[in-house]
């Protein structure tokens, strides 16, 4: 029996997500070649700035709308959580597994609901090796309609941020296998029947929008708590270094980037009240989070030695930064680069 029912996860995705903006077909064509146009041009921008070359083929870029863009991490998340369930089988009943897969289908269909109407491109590695580039083509349509920014820049700022990450994964073949690597872990320390009232009660201080309270920081164990820091410091690293290209190509190829960098900021965090809830609730103030924090830490370490001398950060996993070094590059360069 499956942890997670994860058809149902796929159709409750399908039901509760947003619709996307009103375009006409022919809009809708030409906005999908425009957006792989970019990934295409991007690519040559980011190598170039970067400095590092894919030792993988490239991976494929798919532009979809937010149904698809559910269905494929719906895909990537049953591949990635397939060893919980056999950890977790042995120890449910058959109907309290029956119905805690339900239970489990419709929140994870519900959070993807959510999120398919705010991502606007994403590099999903959990599906397949070296991953697959997404780009979601309603939801860029509908924030650069929102910001008032010209499309084809827009459109070029985002896939830049995306295809860095692509770029990552298959210039550092190891990356992919580590991050995996450290998902395993952290499923492999869960323990369903442990610290079940205090989770609870931290449960409850995330659903009253207790501040640094959030879902995934009520469900954790100390042993998850550790690989999590971990899984943070990768994942700020990533988005750092991303937000950093972003805005070192931007100026030489995209005319307005001044001022879509200064809108979308404003969007970040002009949140409402509900919305604000939603991201404290589910974890994703702790991504806008790894945006600023990475940024800076990036930025400094090149800033510091250089690019070359910063991409010895993906030399191998133990040269990735510690969670204390993020906030304090020098350490990192005096620990790594020195």
């Amino acid at each position: 029996m499956p942890l997670v029912d994860w058809d149902l996860a796929t159709s409750t995705a399908a039901r509760l997500g947003p619709t996307g903006p009103s375009v006409t077909l022919s809009e809708a064509t030409a906005v999908v070649a425009d957006l792989r146009r970019c990934a295409e041009e991007a690519s040559e921008h980011v190598a170039a700035y970067t400095r590092l070359v894919p030792q993988l083929a490239d991976a494929p870029v798919a532009v979809v709308d937010r149904k698809s863009w559910a269905a494929e991490n719906v895909a990537g998340l049953r591949t990635v959580l397939g060893p919980l369930a056999d950890k977790l089988n042995p120890k449910i009943g058959n109907v309290a597994g029956a119905v805690s897969s339900k239970v489990a289908g419709v929140q994870a269909g519900t959070l993807l609901a959510y999120l398919s109407g705010k991502v606007l491109g994403q590099y999903e590695v959990f599906g397949n090796n070296p991953g697959k580039l997404l780009l979601v083509a309603p939801n860029v349509v509908a924030v650069e309609r929102k910001l008032g920014v010209d499309p084809r820049d827009f459109r070029l700022w985002v896939s830049i941020h995306e295809v860095t990450h692509r770029t990552q994964f298959t210039a550092v073949p190891w990356l992919r296998d580590h991050f995996v690597a450290e998902i395993h872990q952290f499923v492999a320390a869960t323990e369903p029947s442990r610290q079940v009232w205090q989770q609870a009660g931290k449960m409850l201080d995330a659903a009253r929008g207790k501040d640094g309270v959030s879902l995934l920081d009520a469900m954790q164990t100390p042993e998850q708590k550790a690989v999590l820091d971990r899984l943070t410091c990768i994942m700020t690293l990533l988005e750092g270094h991303a937000e950093v290209v972003m805005d070192g190509v931007g100026p030489s190829v995209i005319p307005s980037v001044s001022r879509i960098r200064a809108s979308f900021d404003r969007r970040r965090a002009a949140a409402n009240p509900l919305e604000q809830y939603l991201r404290r609730l589910l974890g994703v103030e702790l991504k806008l989070k790894q945006y600023t924090q990475g940024r800076a830490f990036v930025a400094k370490v090149i800033e510091t030695i250089g690019m070359d001398g910063f991409n010895h950060i993906f030399d191998s996993p133990q040269t990735l930064p510690r969670l204390d070094e993020l906030s304090s590059p020098q350490s990192w360069v005096d620990r790594v680069a020195a």
